[in-house]
């Protein structure tokens, strides 16, 4: 199972100390929260620090794209230096045209869906997908309340198709036996890993 520390919790005043200290405490991915203020009422960070990013890690970065028009600013995440790309079923009329586009530029692709949406809506993507992305808040802040019904759709996906599944929200070491149970493979987590005093041991406790 593969820990993905999401940046929207560090402190950005010293961010390169901040991801350092993740990776060396075992984080396998950076996660990358962008938000636009339309889809999801808050606004983080463009292309602009991703490519900053770029340059403090060599771990992949995974831009969870919480935007109204992906189809317009997918690629330009990818070319600051994303090596794994999710976007939202609820904001693309033609999924597969999108998936189409970023499989060609070399990337992981994934599809993310928010807590009330029905894992149908994805379904019929996933040969084409790298892997699923289900939210376990609702998209926007950091530090949200656990939506432990949101494991269903891990469930059932992993009775139905081989893809990976990656869940973001809430998650902690109180939370987490429930997430390794449905057979999650990424777990992403934010404040609980960059607000602990100790890394090492938070991300050693997501794994357990």
């Amino acid at each position: 199972m593969k820990i993905a520390p999401s940046i929207l919790a560090a402190d950005f005043s010293k961010l390169r100390e901040e991801i350092k200290d993740v990776e060396n405490a075992g984080a396998d991915i950076i996660h990358l929260d962008v938000m636009d203020g339309h889809f999801v009422p808050n606004i983080t960070f463009g292309p602009v620090v991703v490519k900053g990013i770029r340059k403090l890690t060599d771990l992949p970065l995974d831009a969870h794209l919480m935007i109204t028009d992906p189809e317009k600013y997918a690629e330009r995440f990818i070319e600051a230096g994303s090596n794994m790309i999710s976007f939202h079923i609820e904001t693309v009329s033609s999924p597969e045209i999108l998936i189409d586009k970023l499989k060609k530029k070399n990337v992981k692709v994934g599809i993310a869906v928010n807590p009330e949406t029905p894992i149908k809506s994805a379904l019929p993507f996933l040969d084409s997908i790298d892997y699923i992305l289900i939210m376990s808040v609702h998209p926007g802040f950091y530090g949200q309340e656990f939506i432990p019904s949101v494991l269903d759709k891990v469930r059932d996906l992993k009775r139905s198709k081989e893809v990976e599944i990656e869940v973001d929200g809430g998650i902690n070491d109180k939370t987490k036996e429930q997430v390794i149970e449905a057979g999650v493979d990424i777990i992403v987590s934010g404040a609980y890993i960059f607000k602990s005093e100790n890394r090492i041991n938070a991300i050693k406790k997501l794994r357990e």
